[in-house]
């Protein structure tokens, strides 16, 4: 797919085909996010695919802070994938200081790269996705066994889309953009 096409084309899916997800598809989609630049190539970025429906309707009753959209949409998605960042390595030197006036906020942006080139690489597979930043970390870690040292970002739901949404209204490069 032409790159501006992909870009300009991802919608926010909310409603799934029921259809199942191939793991080699999924493993596709994580080889090509694994591409994302990262602070010092620090590779900090960690994928877990959810895909047994008992398990992701329990996150989505008890994780999801009782926020009914995410959670409908969660139990319509075929696959949840949950992104976590190991703790204290992106933005950091080795001694534990923070390398970047930031401090650990560099961690949501190598995050923020990362789940974008996922979610780029998944609509170019035909896929749909949808970021969720509403969840009870500690409950989620503890449901699925996060390994220790990690930070959960972000909840992605994937799947075959079962709706077309229109593109939200965007705002002129003129109102974004300065020239100095």
């Amino acid at each position: 797919m032409e790159f501006t096409k992909c870009v300009s084309g991802r919608r926010s899916i909310r409603i799934y085909k029921k259809n199942t997800v191939d793991r080699e598809i999924l493993e596709k989609i994580v080889a090509t996010a694994i591409f994302s630049p990262s602070w010092k190539n620090c590779q900090a970025i960690r994928y877990t695919v959810i895909d047994n429906l008992d398990l992701k309707n329990q996150i989505a009753d008890q994780c999801i802070l009782g926020f009914a959209p995410n959670q409908n949409v969660i139990k319509s998605a075929p696959v949840l994938v949950i992104q976590t960042i190991i703790a204290s390595r992106s933005g950091f030197e080795r001694d534990g200081s923070y390398s970047t006036v930031k401090g650990d906020g560099w961690e949501m942006f190598d995050a923020g790269i990362s789940a974008q080139t996922f979610c780029l690489s998944a609509y170019n597979e035909g896929l749909g996705t949808l970021i969720m930043g509403l969840f009870d970390e500690s409950r989620l870690i503890e449901l699925v066994n996060i390994p220790e040292g990690q930070k959960v970002i972000s909840l992605i739901a994937l799947g075959y889309p079962d709706e077309t949404p229109t593109m939200p209204k965007r705002k002129d490069v003129s109102q974004i953009l300065t020239f100095v």
